[in-house]
């Protein structure tokens, strides 16, 4: 394991779920932390109990204005966490079926519509919030050629799912955009990795209805996370067996796929 007392690392996503777990974990292995998310009083109650020295900086991340004026706190910053955003604002959603009864009376249609801004607010957190955080996190790093970039992926970002629209489809966005990140600065001293949990309990796996095979903690996705920040290895996928199912479906033909999920 790395020397942490020196390192100072950005947590996006720290107010719950597994960036709470994660910042807990990277704080007791002596690391500083900058804690983000939009709850301050939240963020600033976890920043009191971690052992080690946590700065609180809340913010909309989905706001690009708001996420530069935080540029003046990341100068000595050694590495970025994108966690899994679980603060309400990204909510399942099924955008197929409100389609579907968008069909119907006006009423079904504002569902539809409904349903629709759920998406785009998930895809706004998940994919272009990402986008934000690197618009001042990298010409951080690039300017001292240095830096560990961290992506929270997910197993679904592999290949579509029933039901999961904004979800899935912001999480294979995101996926890509490690595996596109890895390639453009491999000839540069940053650090990049892509971690890809299954299913973590958190209020946003409380709203599915359907069993969630080997499903986990925050605290144990958080353990696995930190384990794979210690090596070299780009990408990690988890639990074995059940992220085996996921990978190996890629191979797998349409016709077969979809009749198997």
């Amino acid at each position: 394991m790395k020397d942490w007392s020196k390192k100072r690392y950005w947590i996006v996503g720290a107010s719950a779920g597994i960036g709470l777990a994660l910042a807990k974990k990277m704080s007791e292995a002596g690391a500083s932390l900058i804690l983000t998310a939009r709850n301050e009083a939240r963020l600033k109650e976890i920043a009191s109990t971690l052992p080690n020295e946590a700065e609180v900086l809340p913010m909309d991340i989905t706001d690009l204005n708001a996420v530069r004026k935080s540029v003046k706190s990341l100068k000595n910053v050694d590495g970025f966490v994108f966690g899994e955003i679980d603060e309400g604002k990204d909510e399942l959603t099924n955008l197929s079926k409100a389609i579907t009864e968008a069909k119907m009376p006006k009423l079904a249609k504002e569902k539809c519509l409904s349903e629709l801004k759920k998406l785009k607010s998930m895809i706004d957190v998940n994919l272009i919030g990402a986008l934000h955080t690197l618009d001042v996190i990298l010409p951080v790093f690039m300017k001292k050629n240095s830096g560990h970039l961290v992506f929270t992926g997910s197993l679904v970002g592999y290949r579509g799912l029933p039901g999961a629209l904004g979800y899935g489809s912001s999480k294979a966005a995101l996926v890509n955009l490690g595996e596109t990140l890895r390639y453009d600065l491999k000839d540069t001293a940053i650090k990049v990795q892509l971690i890809n949990p299954g299913f973590v309990k958190t209020r946003l796996t409380d709203k599915n209805k359907f069993k969630m095979l080997q499903i986990m903690s925050p605290e144990v996705a958080a353990g696995k996370m930190f384990s794979n920040m210690n090596k070299n290895s780009f990408s990690s996928s988890f639990p074995a067996p059940f992220s085996w199912l996921f990978r190996l479906s890629q191979l797998l033909p349409d016709s077969i796929y979809f009749k198997l999920f």
